[in-house]
């Protein structure tokens, strides 16, 4: 059996989604799960209960900081040996991403996960195309960012579900494989002409500024989301590759669409 984590995140929900789409049985896991859910819940070790689950399709609890998060992964992998769970699907980060802010905890677990004994497979993610149009600010003359003329490889996180759902169905065939899914550059400037607006870039000091002043964000958030500005601001997160197209067979969904429409979505 297929179990997915996060359940009732954006990610793992379409992953099961596309599982249920593709006649695949799988079990979704969550610390608030439904009816139909595992309780699972990173944070407690007795909840860890993976019983019958022959390949886990671990989905990035990084919603914290670092330490918390490997601890987190940590004891999720300890009850997959303990439970016989055969292979683990990785939701990791794309792997020019090592400078950002949050990459840490990410390659720490690729770590663990190499050193588990488990088969294994890691999907290297790209950002995804909504939130890159989520982070841009709606000002009276249009859009502002810190991106500058930047380009980011983002990818819609539809198709990043498809491709989990892919190698889970097919775990085997994927075993040992690092799999790098980002999608085609769109800068800050296309997604406001998209829309019809102008587009403002503002200074990485300024942007800084306005995130120490947000008091709904968590500490850990403002380096984490600065160091995306800046990443794409000086061109580090616009690598290609194949592989998504590869596994999806298909062409990729648009991002630049995605992008602008969650952006609108935002507009005051």
């Amino acid at each position: 059996m297929i179990m997915v984590t996060g359940a009732n995140g954006q990610l793992a929900s379409l992953t099961l989604r596309e599982l249920a789409e593709r006649d695949v049985p799988a079990l979704g896991a969550s610390r608030t799960p439904s009816a139909a859910q595992r309780h699972l819940d990173f944070d407690e070790p007795a909840s860890l209960e993976l019983t019958g689950v022959s390949t886990l399709v671990l989905v990035s609890a990084g919603y914290a900081e670092d330490d918390r998060v490997i601890v987190r992964h940590r004891a999720v992998l300890d009850a997959a040996i303990r439970d016989g769970v055969s292979h683990v699907v990785y939701t990791s980060l794309t792997g020019v991403g090592d400078h950002l802010g949050f990459a840490l905890a990410h390659r720490a677990t690729e770590r663990m996960i190499r050193a588990s004994g488990l088969g294994w497979t890691v999907l290297r993610n790209g950002l995804y195309a909504e939130l890159f149009g989520a982070l841009l600010t709606w000002v009276p003359d249009g859009l502002e960012s810190a991106f500058g003329d930047g380009a980011l490889s983002a990818v819609a996180r539809a198709d990043l579900a498809a491709a989990a759902a892919i190698v889970a169905t097919d775990a085997t065939a994927h075993a040992g494989r690092i799999y790098d899914l980002v999608g085609d550059q769109i800068t800050a400037a296309e997604i406001a002409e998209h829309l019809g607006v102008a587009h403002r870039t503002i200074g990485l000091d300024e942007y800084r500024a306005q995130l120490l002043a947000d008091d709904t964000l968590l500490p850990f958030q403002p380096p984490m989301l600065a160091s995306i500005a800046t990443s794409v601001r000086h061109g580090f997160l616009d690598n290609t590759s194949p592989d998504l197209g590869q596994l999806l067979d298909r062409p990729l969904t648009a991002p630049l669409a995605v992008a602008a429409k969650a952006a609108a979505a935002t507009q005051p």
